[in-house]
């Protein structure tokens, strides 16, 4: 039987987890998570309730994870399991990526963290803490000092790099920045020999679209789920 196109990504968080990126987490061979700080993504080696109950022992009371899934899950003792959406996974097929201006494009760096966070707070573009900008490259845009575009690299796994956190001020939208951000990404991944993915949820057709244009294309859906330890003995699945 032949292996699907991409059948690593039918897996990106415990690929990423068990391979290039096994330093940012924690966990055994049946659950593994990020480092809180890093980003709240979980996964697990096989959806059994052993490996559930691996999981709930990796997260703190007080804690959340976000999981993809391919199926609806059952609910299981001691987790409750708060369902968030359909994720599309987009892949960029192998083709030299177009040309775009990097002459105001910046590597951002540890230093520039809190400017990265203050961007993220007022545009949401997804999960991003304070040790986020370890997972890969970041790039972004300043206007007379202050950051007002970014995009950069978070899960990592064989072959396949994910392009993420792609966000402009509101001051500097229509301008074609998250296509060029995004463009010097793919470009740069493309030249180490990997392949670009992107997860986005389904209803955000404005992003999709220009995800499109730039040539990604459609791989898989994923259920999101957030899992956290169940308030009461008994699991919820919403």
């Amino acid at each position: 039987m032949s292996i699907p196109i991409h059948a690593d990504l039918d897996r990106p968080i415990w690929n990423a987890l068990t391979t290039k990126q096994s330093h940012l987490g924690q966990g055994d061979a049946l659950a593994r998570r990020y480092h809180p700080d890093v980003a709240p993504f979980a996964a697990l080696a096989s959806e059994t309730p052993e490996a559930y109950r691996a999981l709930r022992d990796l997260l703190r009371p007080d804690e959340q994870v976000a999981l993809l899934s391919a199926e609806r899950i059952c609910p299981i003792d001691g987790l409750q399991m708060t369902y968030l959406g359909v994720i599309h996974q987009m892949v960029a097929p192998h083709h030299e990526a177009g040309s775009a201006d990097d002459s105001d494009v910046i590597r951002l760096s540890h230093e520039d963290t809190n400017d990265m966070l203050d961007l993220v707070q007022k545009t949401r573009p997804g999960p991003f803490g304070k040790r986020t900008r370890e997972m890969g490259n970041y790039i972004g845009i300043r206007d007379r000092g202050r950051l007002i575009a970014m995009a950069g690299e978070r899960m990592h796994l064989d072959g396949y790099v994910e392009i993420s956190a792609v966000c402009v001020d509101g001051d500097h939208r229509g301008k074609g920045l998250a296509e060029r951000l995004m463009t010097l990404l793919r470009k740069d991944i493309e030249q180490r020999g990997e392949t670009p993915f992107l997860h986005v949820f389904s209803d955000n057709l404005s992003a999709i679209q220009l995800y499109e244009r730039l040539g990604f294309q459609l791989h898989r859906t994923f259920h999101l789920r957030r899992i956290e330890h169940a308030a009461s003995d008994s699991a919820a699945v919403i």
